[in-house]
């Protein structure tokens, strides 16, 4: 029997991408943003003048390296790649400087995933696996196979694809009626 295979974003599923650009925004602005303000909203969609700031913050080193871990991903990933093929799938020809930050990241928090599963890739609809974990509704209408939207700030009104809220929430669709042992 063929083991099945699960493509996982980086940014706002892996990574709080979202809450370092709010901490590095609040830094230099007097803006004062918080998560609960975007409902529903990117970030750059909340505060459109300030879209160059963003940019910039994005595209300097060491940015995409300083990303805190989303609770419970790295014990849930490890778990499911007893079961499963696991792939990392990030968008970075989004951001194309945040390459060598990306995979140094992943070489540090999921040191026990092969590199050579690593996908940096604009568009998702290329990467051939089961099922694609992913906050990004439009990466996860591309997709060929079960699209599984990661809930964040920015998709919270979108009810097209099934929907796991966490971590947790993760390990119960994938291993919840799996006995394991890690």
């Amino acid at each position: 029997m063929t083991r099945k295979s699960i493509a996982i974003d980086m940014d706002e599923v892996l990574a709080d991408t979202v809450g370092a650009l709010i901490n590095d925004v609040n830094k230099r602005t007097d803006l004062d943003i918080s998560y609960d303000m975007l409902d529903g909203k990117k970030l750059r969609h909340a505060m459109p003048e300030h879209d160059g700031l963003l940019t910039e913050i994005l595209r300097e080193p060491g940015f995409f390296k300083k990303l805190e871990i989303m609770e419970d991903a790295q014990d849930v990933v490890k778990k499911l790649t007893a079961h499963y093929d696991v792939y990392i799938a990030t968008a970075a020809m989004d951001v194309p400087t945040s390459f060598h930050d990306k995979y140094a990241w992943l070489r540090e928090h999921f040191s026990f995933l092969d590199p050579q599963q690593f996908v940096f890739c604009g568009r998702k609809n290329i990467v051939k696996a089961d099922y694609l974990i992913d906050d990004n509704p439009r990466q996860l209408s591309i997709f060929t196979g079960t699209p599984i939207m990661y809930t964040a700030s920015h998709n919270i009104h979108d009810d097209r694809f099934a929907r796991v809220n966490n971590w947790k929430d993760v390990e119960n669709y994938f291993l919840g009626d799996i006995e394991y042992n890690i």
